[in-house]
């Protein structure tokens, strides 16, 4: 018989999820984590801090992904873009899992922020499934192309030895454009300039506050 759930349900179910991604261990697809196999590299101080502050700005991305996903699942219309954002949402889990192992790795940590860019992706990701399908698809499209440009700038400042890290950043790479293709080919429709621009910033002032703080 099928269960019918409550709007309480429906919330302590959400607020899971949220805490979760912020301090759990998310559900995944069990895929190794990319570059197990290499040796760790001697970095130099400065190139350790570095690579643990790049790592911590991908792994904020990641908490925004998992939140901007369940909020545009949450308000989606068709269940096919539902089950769309789901199946792009375990491979975020997947990302979330391989930055928190690495940051912890080179002794580092992550970002303090994280709440508060997990309310707002939530609070965008719901806006963007309330505006209609082929926005919150958009949305993902455009998410997704900005994101493998920050991850393209993270590989040309992380030092060369730390083949680790940069493994991990280049399936991330391979993982994020997939996800806009898909999103594309479900009937996303290109955004605006203006939101482009503002999405643009949002994603700056994210990437120079995690990576302090």
């Amino acid at each position: 018989m099928q269960r019918h759930y409550t709007i309480t349900d429906k919330l302590i179910a959400e607020a899971d999820k949220a805490l979760t991604t912020l301090w759990g261990q998310p559900p995944r697809t069990e895929r190794n984590t990319p570059g197990q196999h290499l040796s760790e590299s001697q970095l130099s101080e400065h190139e350790r801090r570095h690579s643990v502050r790049l790592m911590r700005v991908n792994h904020a991305g990641e908490v925004s992904a998992q939140a901007l996903y369940q909020g545009q699942a949450l308000t989606a219309h068709d269940p096919k873009v539902k089950e769309t954002m789901s199946r792009a949402a375990a491979e975020e889990n997947d990302h979330l899992h391989w930055c928190r192992q690495r940051i912890e790795s080179l002794g580092g940590r992550t970002s303090l922020l994280d709440p508060l860019w997990y309310a707002g992706s939530l609070m965008l990701g719901a806006a963007a499934g309330k505006a209609g399908d082929k926005w919150s698809l958009g949305f993902v499209a455009e998410t997704e192309k900005q994101v493998i440009e920050h991850l393209d700038n993270h590989l040309g400042q992380m030092s060369e030895s730390d083949e680790k890290s940069r493994a991990v950043i280049e399936q991330m790479r391979i993982d994020e454009a997939h996800h806009g293709e898909t999103a594309k080919q479900a009937g996303a429709a290109p955004l605006p300039a203006g939101v482009q621009w503002l999405m643009q910033r949002v994603s700056k002032l994210m990437t120079q506050g995690s990576y302090w703080i």
